[in-house]
């Protein structure tokens, strides 16, 4: 498999290098700059380059300041680890939003995969991560230590809503035994999740499912 890997992106390589002659220097420095994106390939970074030379100059330059502005004002919302542009994200800014349960996610995309359900009421917290002894990821390389200092706070239950993979149940399992000794009550998200699903591809009755038929850990 890996050799395959290494084959294939040898290809892309040579492929994309006999196309950077075609071009002008400019040309090839967006080909090149778009391919570095994840899932963007040479073929794929030549359509959207000339895609974009094509456009209006001002769909162009509003494009281009909403990547800069995005990179410049993203940050981690204070309290849950999400993405946002200010000091707390709009579901904790929520008074309206159940402080003492947390659901536990890898990413900001499983989050708002939860959101687009509308029955959940609680807050979250978004680990960026999940352990991976394989890809050297450890417990201190995710929002563990924020998560734990959330809990000293006033908080009912914790939802482990990690994907059903290996690295995702590896995470579930380290963090019921971390708060565990708390008293506080840990469940993990129910079955309807099937085993290697990512949630940000899941549809919103699964994942209401999934909520609804948690177990206690």
């Amino acid at each position: 498999m890996q050799k395959y890997l290494q084959l294939k992106e040898a290809a892309e390589k040579s492929e994309q290098e006999v196309v950077m002659d075609y071009y002008s220097s400019q040309i090839n420095k967006l080909i090149q700059e778009l391919s570095e994106l994840p899932g963007i390939g040479a073929k794929s970074a030549q359509r959207l380059a000339f895609h974009i030379i094509n456009m209006p100059k001002d769909q162009v330059e509003n494009l281009a300041k909403s990547i800069v502005d995005a990179r410049n004002n993203v940050r981690y919302c204070a309290q849950c680890c999400t993405l946002t542009d200010r000091e707390l994200c709009p579901i904790c800014s929520n008074p309206e939003r159940d402080q003492r349960t947390i659901m536990v996610v890898e990413t900001p995309r499983d989050l708002a995969a939860y959101e687009k359900t509308g029955k959940y009421n609680g807050v979250y917290h978004v680990l960026h991560g999940a352990i991976s002894p394989m890809l050297g990821i450890g417990p201190g390389d995710i929002r563990l230590k924020e998560l734990m200092e959330r809990l000293q706070q006033d908080v009912d239950e914790v939802i482990v809503a990690t994907n059903s993979s290996l690295e995702g149940e590896t995470t579930a399992m380290y963090i019921s035994k971390l708060i565990k000794p708390t008293g506080i009550r840990v469940s993990r998200i129910a079955s309807g999740v099937p085993v290697g699903g990512d949630l940000e591809y899941i549809d919103e009755v699964t994942l209401l499912r999934a909520l609804e038929g948690r177990v206690e850990l």
